[in-house]
């Protein structure tokens, strides 16, 4: 990727699109290519066609998408395939049929089966059935994905995919009701801990074991692979350290300095048992993340706090 290189980053406003933006400026690259949802949208394949005719990227990260946690998930699972899928055949095939030289896909290691060896290897793809809570997610990711793998050994396109673990970080969602997990428990810990409550809900058992990457380092491991030569059709990128939903809450509890007690709700879905993504590929070729879970959640949960006092703060989706 050459620093003059025309760069569309598709779902900049997002927590992922925006920390990729951000690591461009970093990294000098200033000919950056955004549109918002009202500006264009994904889902409509004439527009985003003639999006790609007018501006002629050489460079397209796609990092839009319809995202949630396991509630929004489960109840929606045919929004969530539809939308995600439209968003992944439109803007691959688009930026193939007009020329865009290289693209990096962006998905979720929740492509991969709900019982994948562990940690999950890429190899893992398609060997046994998805989560069923978050499947129609995963099967649109998957498309996109592939689409990409095809595109480059039938049109020698380098066009290839990052898999990311569960992310965090600056502009991420606190919705209540579908968002992810971590910022949905950091934004309860500090409601309850504002109200002075003396218990704090949260869903599930807290056994199933996960792993979380802070989106900054996301955003660098992009520009990464952006910049090598022939990089792998998928690698997966992850911290490489896993945590249980219990261990995690009780860490977000002493980042915001919360009082109250953990009530586990076990009739709520858990999800995938465990989900540890194998990263050695990745860090094999020289990459490694640099920001650690508890340090990622102190900046976490002082970017939280300044977005609600400057009323900029996602609630909702």
């Amino acid at each position: 990727m050459r620093k003059a290189d025309r760069i569309y980053v598709a779902g900049h406003r997002g927590m992922v699109g925006s920390a990729v933006c951000r690591a461009l400026e970093r990294g000098g690259y200033g000919n950056v290519v955004t549109r918002t949802h009202a500006e264009l949208d994904l889902l409509d394949p004439a527009a985003v066609r003639a999006f790609y005719a007018a501006e002629r990227p050489d460079v397209a990260v796609i990092a839009a998408a319809r995202v949630g946690g396991i509630g929004a998930n489960s109840a929606a699972n045919a929004r969530f395939l539809y939308e995600n899928e439209l968003i992944a055949l439109n803007t691959v095939w688009g930026a193939a049929e007009a020329g865009v030289r290289r693209l990096l896909f962006l998905g979720s290691t929740c492509i991969y089966p709900r019982l994948a060896p562990q940690p999950i290897p890429e190899s893992a793809l398609l060997t046994s059935a998805l989560e069923k809570t978050n499947e129609g997610y995963a099967l649109a990711k998957i498309s996109g994905l592939k689409l990409c793998e095809f595109l480059r050994r039938e049109r020698g396109l380098c066009y290839h995919s990052l898999m990311p673990t569960n992310l965090y970080g600056p502009g991420d969602s606190y919705d209540l009701v579908g968002g992810h997990v971590l910022p949905t428990m950091i934004r309860k810990f500090e409601e309850a801990r504002q109200r002075g409550d003396a218990s704090v809900p949260l869903w599930g058992t807290g056994t199933p074991l996960r792993e979380f990457l802070h989106v900054d380092d996301l955003a660098e491991a992009c520009l990464f692979v952006l910049n090598l030569a022939d990089p792998p059709d998928l690698l997966n990128v992850g911290s490489g350290e896993e945590v249980s939903i219990r261990d995690l809450a009780e860490k977000v509890r002493a980042a915001t300095g919360c009082l109250a007690t953990i009530d586990w709700d076990a009739t709520k879905p858990d999800g995938t048992p465990r989900k540890l993504c194998d990263t050695s590929r990745i860090r094999a070729l020289g990459w490694a993340p640099r920001i650690s879970l508890d340090e990622g959640l102190r900046r976490t949960v002082a970017c939280y706090r300044a977005e609600c006092a400057a009323e900029t703060v996602r609630l909702g989706r």
